[in-house]
């Protein structure tokens, strides 16, 4: 048996060319420095993908714009056709919820992963198995229980009788989308499965390394207020998650439209795909090389890093978050339609970013403060650059 043997559970397109696109961007200098960013695109893309030519963006301020010569593997007209179908197929299930929505494709554009807390009824598994069947590609759902076990979610190694040799069986983790219902009834053991697939897209078992498809996704459930047979997620896995949303009630309007929609049919038995998972990939790529001026790299880290310094917050946000933070900020660029970061990029995805790796202190629990309220004012106190000033 082979290390790589059992990759190809996951069916991944096979690349074109040499696999990488190379994307030339260029910053006028009013403000920030001129600068050229040559980025690969690590993904794997279809055989048969169209590479698109792209026109340049004219700037509206001073944080750049694409120059003529660059040639992108997928257009950002493209990129906004794809996702808005997408969009409007979850939001077919998930009625009067824009701005979820839009966190979950952050997150997937982001190469992140998602935790959707809640309480009951909101729609929690709707969003998640919704956005799964938007995209046609190996999707896999994973009731989480007390007794489940790592191998119920990796795979396990089965005695072959007749080739006299171990046989990989791959789990449920090896699909390019992964839900997980209610992760906090598992164990911590069972929990710990996942963390070196969502981390480093590849499963280790017997001590044989198996990669896993890309792209690949998490988007994990939990129910934050029954508490009974739960176990709560460590830091550790909680700083895996690039995001947390709350999905929240619907207000009157919404509620009223979904019992007339939904009351005599469930929508996701009528969900069709309206993507695949070589069309995400390119989306991803494509995202990965917009363009990051200094001085916004800076203030992602200066954010970070005010979180480590309040007396009210007993753990603050990792480096991982930076870097997660500063992903999650290039996919909301993208959605903008800009080749380019800005400040508020990061204000639109700090919360969902930062706030669920926070940890607070005791007092500021009793003092009802809450992770978010934290980063609100953090985002409040911070300087935002501007050009080559602060404001």
């Amino acid at each position: 048996m082979t290390s790589r043997g059992q990759s190809t559970a996951v069916s991944t397109p096979a690349p074109t060319g040499d696999g990488r696109s190379v994307t030339e961007v260029h910053y006028p200098s009013d403000g920030y420095p001129a600068d050229q960013s040559v980025a690969g695109s690590h993904g794997t893309h279809s055989a048969h993908s169209a590479h698109s030519a792209h026109s340049a963006h004219e700037a509206h301020d001073s944080y750049g714009t694409q120059d003529d010569r660059a040639v992108p593997t997928i257009g950002l007209d493209q990129l906004h056709d794809t996702v808005r179908r997408i969009a409007a197929n979850v939001e077919r299930v998930l009625v009067g919820k824009p701005e979820v929505v839009r966190v979950a494709l952050v997150t997937l554009l982001a190469e992140g992963h998602l935790l959707v807390e809640d309480v009951p009824g909101v729609g929690k598994t709707s969003l998640a198995k919704a956005l799964a069947r938007s995209i046609d590609c190996p999707v896999s759902r994973l009731q989480f229980t007390p007794d489940l076990l790592p191998s119920d979610v990796t795979g396990v190694s089965i005695y072959n009788r007749q080739q006299s040799d171990f046989e990989f069986r791959p789990g449920p983790v090896f699909a390019n989308i992964v839900v997980g219902d209610e992760i906090n009834r598992a164990s911590p053991k069972t929990q710990s499965a996942l963390l070196e697939c969502m981390e480093e897209r590849q499963v280790t078992v017997d001590g044989t390394t198996y990669e896993l498809g890309r792209p690949f996704m998490v988007i994990a459930t939990q129910n934050p207020v029954e508490m009974e047979g739960t176990y709560a997620l460590p830091e550790a896995q909680r700083d895996r998650f690039t995001a947390r949303l709350s999905i929240g009630y619907p207000d009157a309007a919404a509620e009223l439209a979904m019992v007339d929609e939904h009351a005599g049919a469930n929508p996701l038995s009528e969900l069709r795909p309206v993507s695949d998972g070589a069309t995400v990939q390119r989306l991803i790529d494509r995202v990965r090389g917009l363009h990051v001026a200094p001085e916004v790299k800076q203030y992602a880290v200066e954010l970070t890093a005010a979180t480590r310094q309040l007396p009210e917050v007993r753990l603050g946000a990792s480096p991982r978050a930076t870097l997660q933070l500063v992903r999650a900020a290039r996919a909301q660029a993208a959605l903008s339609g800009r080749e380019f970061v800005v400040p508020d990029d990061l204000h639109a995805v700090a919360i969902p970013v930062l706030a669920h790796r926070l940890v607070l202190t005791t007092e500021a629990h009793a003092a009802r403060r809450s992770a978010t309220d934290v980063v609100r004012a953090i985002l409040a106190r911070v300087p935002v650059p501007h050009g080559n000033r602060t404001r």
